[in-house]
This record gives C-alpha cells, structure tokens and sequence, in this order.
C-alpha cells in the first residue's frame, strides 16, 4: 500500500487455527473434567453431516476465490472482492462453514466443553479477523465494498 502499511487485513492468525485451538482447547479440558454430551448415536450422525457440510461450503467458496483470481487466506493480499456464489448471501460463508466443521466435530467427540467454546471462538474471529478484514476491504475496495456490506449480511 502507498502509506507503507502491508497490503493485507492483519487478521491476529489463519481462521482455521483459531477454530483448531479452541477445538483443542474443549478436548484439553473435557480430558481434566469429561463433560460429555449423552447425544451417542445421534451425535456422531449429526456431527458427521455438520461437519461434511462445512467442508462441502469450503471447497464452493474456496472454487469462488479460485475463479476471481483472488487469495482465499486472509494474511494474503484481496485482489478481487468475491460478491456471488455463497457470497451473495453471506459475507463470510467460510466462517460459517468452519464453525459448522467445529459444532461437528464437537459433537462427534460428545464433548460439551468444545461445544460451550464455540461461542468465545466466534469473538475471537469477529475482533480478530472478520472486523479487521472488514476495515482492510472497505479501504481497498471504497463504494463496493460499502453496497456489498449494505446488502449482504456478516453471517447469515
């Protein structure tokens, strides 16, 4: 950038990490203290679809990012702003899959301490990542970035 500042978002650390720590986390405690979830069956079927459909959302998005030329990490230079596909409905359709791969994982793993994570998690992805790639896309992209952000909701 011409102020010498990096030319990317400056998100705290790669979004999956950040969901992986938390994850981690959940197991780290449900190892000191189990607190399962009694869900048996049920969860592992439930867990197993969420967790496929995230991934599922992933690789569309990341064909998405593919097709406009464009970096899908976040500590890479955006060459493109990304406004279809899952993008026409959600400004951040990977971290909705990446908490979808997370929730399934939680409850393949019957582990309510990763489930009760889930929400710390997605505060430290709102402050961490999205505001700042927020800020970073309406410094680059102006007036689009604004209509898109104005017609199109963070999550869902």
């Amino acid at each position: 950038m011409a102020d010498g500042r990096s030319d990317t978002a400056g998100v705290i650390a790669p979004p999956p990490l950040i969901y992986l720590a938390f994850l981690l986390a959940g197991v780290g405690l449900d190892r000191l203290r189990p607190a399962g979830l009694g869900l048996g069956a049920a969860g592992d079927w439930v867990g197993g679809a969420l967790a496929l459909a995230g991934l599922a959302l992933i690789a569309a998005c990341a064909l998405g990012f593919r097709k406009a030329g464009t970096a899908i990490e976040p500590y890479r230079p955006t060459t493109a702003l990304v406004t279809t596909g899952l993008y026409a409905y959600s400004r951040n359709p990977i971290y909705v899959a990446l908490t979808a791969v997370y929730l399934g994982l939680a409850l393949i793993d019957d582990n309510a301490w990763a489930l009760a994570l889930v929400l710390p998690a997605l505060a430290v992805m709102a402050r961490g990542v999205i505001l700042r790639e927020e800020r970073y896309l309406g410094g680059k992209f102006g007036a689009d970035y604004r209509a898109y952000r104005a017609r199109v909701r963070r999550w869902l």
